[in-house]
């Protein structure tokens, strides 16, 4: 496995290319890449258990399914720079034609996209029955999902969250990305969510949280924890609190990052903050 520095300087790289990608077609969603990118960087390089190459079926290895799937271009880059795809093919994201849409979509065969993500609070439904299935397939390994905080305002996830509690769906891991922005605001001026840990303790979840999930170590030590919780009789729920746009001090502190590409200037300033390590697509 990657040592911490190599993990770092990969997180860098990774800020880069979501700039650049959203910078490039002037569209798509910056904010909540920027914060999960130390997620994806730990989950896809030192927590999930994979094997090479891809298929649907998913067998014998940890899945993942993005549920928020907007924040596409941390998604994206952290594949391209797995292996999973040609890191070239990041120039075109968003493009007509591209296998890179702004929304994950699996209807051109992109390795490592197991559904399509887009319509917000269908990702927890989709990860339970993919537990579920690897249970009936006697198959071990666990399923990891991620959710924006905002998007628990759908009431699918209630649903869904009561369910696998209820069948004790212990082979699951949901983290929350719990930045406290969405598209219009801060969530808890929008639709106040409250105390997310507790409501998940509530309906059944054994819970834990990570204080700073822009810090890689938490992050990873985290995910590891929540792995070890696995098998115990409950679905397991981590609550990663972020910074939306974190990296680039101009995009920290709010909501006006959701979806918003910078400009020539703000990208020189951003690329600036987050120096190049591992070579620009």
């Amino acid at each position: 496995m990657p040592n911490t520095q190599e993990l770092q300087d990969l997180v860098t790289q990774v800020r880069r290319d979501i700039l650049r990608m959203v910078h490039k077609v002037n569209s798509g969603h910056p904010g909540g890449s920027l914060g999960c990118t130390e997620f994806f960087v730990a989950l896809y390089n030192e927590v999930m258990e994979l094997k090479d190459g891809f298929d649907m079926d998913g067998i014998g290895e940890d899945l993942f399914f993005l549920s928020n799937g907007h924040i596409s271009p941390v998604f994206y880059s952290v594949l391209a720079r797995k292996g999973y795809f040609p890191i070239d093919e990041l120039n075109t994201f968003r493009l007509i034609d591209s296998r890179l849409q702004g929304h994950p979509t699996t209807h051109e065969g992109l390795p490592g996209v197991r559904i399509a993500s887009g319509s917000l609070g269908q990702g927890m439904s989709v990860a339970i029955g993919a537990a579920q299935a690897k249970k009936l397939n006697g198959d071990s390994h666990l399923v990891y999902s991620l959710h924006g905080d905002g998007e628990l305002q759908e009431g699918q996830n209630w649903e869904a969250i009561m369910y696998a509690a209820g069948n004790k769906v212990d082979n699951l891991i949901a983290t929350v990305d719990r930045n406290g922005q969405q598209i219009d605001g801060g969530t808890e001026d929008v639709l106040p969510l409250g105390d997310v840990a507790e409501k998940f303790r509530v309906f059944g979840w054994d819970v834990l949280e990570i204080e700073n999930g822009n810090d890689l170590d938490q992050v990873i030590a985290g995910l590891k924890e929540a792995k070890s919780r696995t098998g115990k009789g409950k679905p397991v729920c981590v609550v990663m609190t972020t910074e939306m746009g974190n990296g680039v001090d101009f995009m920290m502190h709010t909501h006006a990052w959701h979806g918003k590409a910078p400009s020539d200037e703000q990208l020189e300033t951003a690329l600036a903050q987050n120096p190049e390590t591992l070579g620009d697509y």
